[in-house]
C-alpha cells in the first residue's frame, strides 16, 4: 500500500491534491509571485523547485518531464526558455515564502510564493578562511607559548641584563655626581684668582702720586748746568 504524502491533504484525494499543486506551480511560473494560504505555499514549493530543476538541465528528456504535470505548452515555455536562465548560477532556493498574516473571514494564515531571479551573489568561502586563520595563529600562538614559558637559562640571563644595566646606571650617576663636584671646585678657583687680581689693582693704584714726581726731578738738573758750563769756560779763556 502506498504511503501518503506528508502534511495535510488539500482535496479529496490524492490525483485532486495533486493537480492542485501542478496548478498552483503553474501559475507561479505565469506570475512569478502568488499569494495563497501557508499550508498550500509550503507544499506547492517542493513542486515547483523540482520543475525548475528540470527546467536547467533544458533537455528534450526534461521538457516532457514537465509537461507530464503541466499541460500548458505555454507555460513550459516560459519556464524553459524565460525562468531557467535566470537561475542557472543559483544551486537550489528558486522559491521564496513570505507571510502575510490572517485572511479576513475565515483567519488562515496567508503566505505570498516567489521565485528568487535575482543574480546570485558569491560569498567569500567560510572554511577557506577559516583555515587561513589557522593557519596564521598557528605561529603566533607558538611564540606567545615561547614568550610566556621561557626556560630557567633564559631567566637567569635576563636578570643579570637587569642587574648589569641597573649598575651601569648607578656608577654614570657617581660619575656625573664628581664631575658636576669638580667643576665646582674650579669656578670657585677661578673666582678665588679673579678676587686676587682686583685686589693687586687696587693697591697699584693706590700708589700712583710717587709715579708723577719723577718727571720734576729729570727735568731741573738740565736746566742749571747750562750756566755752569758756561763759567768754566770764561774763566778758562
Amino acid at each position: 500500500m502506498p504511503r501518503p504524502t506528508k502534511g495535510p491533504r488539500l482535496g479529496g484525494g490524492p490525483a485532486h491534491e495533486r493537480l492542485m499543486l501542478n496548478n498552483l506551480a503553474a501559475s507561479l511560473f505565469t506570475h512569478k509571485a502568488v499569494t495563497t494560504t501557508e499550508t498550500k505555499a509550503k507544499r506547492v514549493q517542493p513542486v515547483a523547485e523540482k520543475l525548475v530543476t528540470l527546467a536547467k538541465r533544458g533537455d528534450l528528456h526534461a521538457r516532457r518531464q514537465v509537461m507530464a504535470d503541466i499541460s500548458d505548452k505555454s507555460v513550459v515555455h516560459e519556464l524553459f526558455t524565460a525562468i531557467a536562465p535566470l537561475v542557472q548560477e543559483r544551486n537550489g532556493g528558486y522559491t521564496r515564502i513570505t507571510k502575510l498574516g490572517f485572511r479576513k473571514g475565515d483567519n488562515a494564515p496567508m503566505a505570498l510564493i516567489e521565485l528568487v531571479l535575482e543574480p546570485v551573489v558569491a560569498k567569500p568561502a567560510k572554511a577557506k578562511a577559516k583555515v587561513a586563520e589557522a593557519v596564521k595563529a598557528a605561529p603566533a600562538a607558538a611564540v606567545v607559548e615561547e614568550v610566556a614559558e621561557p626556560t630557567a637559562s633564559e631567566t637567569v640571563v635576563e636578570e643579570d641584563a637587569v642587574v648589569a644595566e641597573a649598575l651601569g646606571e648607578q656608577a654614570l650617576s657617581e660619575q656625573s655626581v664628581a664631575d658636576e663636584a669638580a667643576a665646582e671646585a674650579v669656578v670657585e678657583e677661578a673666582e678665588a684668582q679673579v678676587a686676587e687680581e682686583v685686589a693687586a689693582a687696587e693697591e697699584v693704584s693706590e700708589g700712583s702720586p710717587v709715579a708723577e714726581e719723577a718727571p720734576v726731578a729729570e727735568e731741573a738738573p738740565v736746566a742749571e748746568e747750562a750756566p755752569a758750563a758756561e763759567e768754566t769756560k770764561s774763566e778758562e779763556a
